[in-house]
């Protein structure tokens, strides 16, 4: 067991698929694994571990926020031996993404100051494992779906009165969150995999949004793109 992960040792899988939201990873369980077996509930945030086409895979919630997905992923990837973290997350939108279209991440800005604490003041500028996001891209064409790939940006300010959006959209960022550069950034440090697949929820100018029961259980395409990518 970790700080916080309940597992023992050998009940995560090598692959793990990293929702935001627990009732998420409940949903992904229950919908695309095999025999699904829970190995962590403490804070409710849920892990799970089955099979998805003959292949073991684990689900595990991360919470919102650099600082939260840092931990689980820093426990998973030390404590448990993760060679693959791919999250499945929300993100908003900017042009010229539209509403439940899917962002593959190729790299993560942010204006957070957590890497630069890490790196004794470097900017480093992590990036996704090109492996997995080319098989994610080709799957994604398999499914016909509407997707792009390209840069995101991960914030620390849900609510961010500044003006921070408008510098973002001039830079050619497709999708802002809270997580992924934080993700990309510890697989680096470890030397291990991960990519970031994110549904558009909601756009960043107001004009469409989903509700939180579609956010929960209503993306299918970008779980079903990460597990083809975790072959």
């Amino acid at each position: 067991m970790s700080v916080h992960i309940g597992a023992e040792p050998g009940e995560i899988a090598e692959t793990v698929l990293l929702p935001g939201d627990p009732l998420r990873a409940k949903w992904i369980a229950e919908t695309f694994f095999e025999n699904p077996v829970q190995y962590n509930s403490v804070r409710n945030m849920f892990g799970f571990t089955g099979t998805y086409n003959g292949q073991r895979v684990s689900v595990q919630g991360t919470g919102m926020g650099a600082p939260s997905i840092g931990i689980y992923a820093h426990e998973l990837f030390e404590d448990f031996g993760v060679q693959k973290a791919i999250r499945v997350g929300t993100s908003g939108g900017l042009a010229p993404t539209k509403l439940r279209d899917v962002v593959i991440a190729m790299t993560s800005s942010t204006d957070s100051q957590i890497n630069r604490r890490a790196t004794n003041g470097l900017d480093f500028a992590p990036s996704a494992d090109y492996e997995l996001l080319e098989k994610a891209v080709a799957k994604a064409r398999e499914l016909k779906i509407s997707f792009h790939v390209g840069g995101i940006a991960s914030g620390d300010l849900f609510y961010d009165t500044t003006d921070s959006l408008e510098q973002w959209k001039k830079l050619g960022v497709l999708a802002l969150e809270m997580e992924t550069n934080q993700l990309y950034t510890l697989a680096a440090r470890f030397g291990r995999k991960a990519l970031s697949i994110v549904t558009v929820s909601d756009m960043m100018d107001g004009s469409g949004h989903t509700s939180s029961e579609e956010r929960e259980s209503g993306f299918a395409n970008m779980v079903e793109i990460a597990l083809a990518a975790s072959k």
